[in-house]
């Protein structure tokens, strides 16, 4: 693919949808580590020079993808979460934390994507790129509070604030360590002794959430 230079703003704009949607289709095919600007440049069709017209810096492309994955997956659990108020309390939570997990399974993307955030993606950013993606996050965590809060009101805005920032936490980690490189996978295959180190996303984030959860109901209903 071989662009002709951008001069209008629908065109540039259309240049930046375009390397936005090839780079999200790396990600279905690698790892975020993997993803290169040259690679990204190639198969966009543009020098990475180009590139760097419309974002500055690899970094950027993968947190603006990380935005739109995040603020899809907040619709995603708001409208997997009808009302709940005949349940009691511990169905609820257990239903939170079921439909967290369930949902962010689905999106491997994303959850590379917040695995990487603050130790790679954060990094090789201008300020304005930090800008527009800490501003987008917030918009998002708003969403997320209120779908908590709809769930479970005990919580309190408060409470799932700190609840919904512990969870991305361990979501991150967990993906991280149940997703190894292949030469820990194949140390695990060699010796079954390690089985008890290897880590399954869902389950562990299913026990992580709701120790987390479960801690914090007592001290808002006592």
């Amino acid at each position: 693919m071989t662009f002709q230079r951008a001069r209008r703003p629908e065109q540039r704009a259309e240049r930046r949808r375009a390397i936005l949607a090839t780079a999200a289709a790396m990600l279905t095919e690698m790892p975020v580590a993997d993803v290169s600007l040259n690679e990204l440049s190639r198969r966009v069709g543009l020098a990475k020079s180009n590139v760097l017209n419309y974002f500055d810096s690899r970094e950027a492309v993968l947190l603006e993808l990380s935005s739109s994955e995040l603020s899809a997956w907040v619709q995603d659990l708001a409208t997997a979460l009808p009302d709940s108020s005949s349940e009691t309390t511990d169905e609820r939570a257990d239903r939170l934390v079921a439909t967290i997990v369930n949902t962010l399974a689905k999106r491997p993307v994303l959850c590379d994507l917040i695995s990487t955030q603050a130790a790679v993606l954060e990094r090789n950013i201008t300020t304005e790129t930090a800008l527009a993606f800490k501003r987008a996050a917030a918009v998002s965590y708003e969403q997320m509070i209120t779908v908590v809060v709809g769930v479970l009101p005990e919580l309190g805005p408060e409470g799932a604030g700190r609840f919904i920032a512990a969870a991305s936490l361990l979501a991150g980690s967990i993906w991280t360590h149940s997703h190894p490189v292949p030469a820990i996978l194949a140390a695990y295959e060699t010796d079954p002794a390690l089985g008890a180190l290897r880590m399954e996303f869902e389950p562990a984030l299913t026990d992580a959430l709701r120790t987390l959860l479960y801690g914090a109901l007592p001290r808002v209903t006592e």
